[in-house]
């Protein structure tokens, strides 16, 4: 009996220690990735490369950093993403540089007139979420009317449906239109009750802080709503500079200037609680996220989620 208990003993503690050594791995990686997923970039503030014709010198760049995720912008709505027309090539770059691709922006424009051809490069590629930065309705002196944000929740309602047939989630962000004020509410607020929960789901972009917009207080009231977030730090006890000219190229909800004046920080150099912001994440029903600052920013932002323990 006495080498029977040995042996077992021996073989207990060869089964602790490898389940010590595994979830010794797995803390490990949630720490080095918030949420257990990819860190993720946003292309958008790289444009210039892609349209320059430095797609893989971005890619590389940006895996040296420790990004593994790529959220791109349509070719077919994003101008300086034209380059990138040929899915099939644009994807083998990305896996040459060991990337992928499963969110991409496209514009309300080409969603409109030729969603079916934004969705076939998009499966080509092997996104699986198709996001637009904004509804793009009118605004006049940051209202507008409820008539305007039910018809553009109609609409986005039928653009999900046919990308729902073909495997796809839409989204949307929140800038632009979503900000404004609708008979005493928010727009994004009034949003949430007339799109879909199953055809349309949110992402969230952290630098409308400077709007009154708080990413884990809007992942807790809108439970399982999210899909995705920008990652961006703001400092909001600087001073407001000047906002800077908005980009007459830019798609509706974008490149619309300051959001709020206020600087943007390296990811935990700013006002935003990260820990806080992450785990109200889990509850929102955020898949990936992705930093959208510039190559800089990215840098020190990259090494800061690195680091972060949620």
């Amino acid at each position: 009996m006495a080498d029977i208990s040995r042996r077992e003993f021996f073989r207990k503690a060869g089964a602790d220690a490898a389940a010590i050594g595994i979830l010794a791995a797995t803390a490990a990686n949630l720490e080095a990735n918030p949420l257990g997923y990819p860190i993720g970039s946003q292309t958008y503030p790289h444009r210039a490369m892609i349209s320059g014709g430095n797609f893989a010198d971005l890619c590389k760049q940006l895996k040296d950093l420790g990004v593994e995720r790529l959220e791109l912008c349509s070719a077919i709505g994003y101008n300086e993403f034209a380059k990138l027309a040929d899915a099939k090539e644009t994807k083998k770059i990305m896996a040459d540089h060991g990337l992928k691709s499963e969110s991409a922006h496209f514009s309300m424009k080409e969603l409109r007139e030729t969603q079916q051809k934004s969705i076939d490069w998009a499966k080509e590629i092997g996104i699986k979420q198709m996001i637009t930065a904004s509804l793009g309705g009118p605004v006049k002196d940051g209202t507008t009317t409820m008539d305007a944000v039910k018809k553009a929740a109609d609409e986005y309602n039928k653009i999900g449906e046919l990308a729902a047939k073909n495997g796809i989630q839409q989204g949307l962000h929140n800038e632009g239109f979503e900000l404004a004020m609708v008979d005493g509410e928010r727009v994004y607020d009034v949003l949430f009750k007339l799109l879909d929960p199953k055809l349309v789901k949110f992402q969230f972009q952290m630098s409308t802080i400077t709007s009154g917009l708080v990413g884990a207080d809007y992942f807790t009231k809108y439970p399982g709503r999210f899909i995705s977030m920008h990652v961006q730090d703001v400092d909001m006890n600087a001073p407001v500079p000047p906002p800077p000219p908005p980009d007459p190229n830019a798609p509706a909800g974008r490149g619309r200037g300051g959001r709020g004046g206020r600087p943007q920080k390296p990811v935990g150099q700013g006002t935003i609680d990260w820990v806080k912001t992450f785990k109200a994440a889990k509850v929102g029903g955020v898949k990936n996220y992705f930093v959208e600052q510039s190559m800089e920013l990215t840098k020190e932002s990259v090494a800061f989620l690195k680091t972060l323990k949620v």
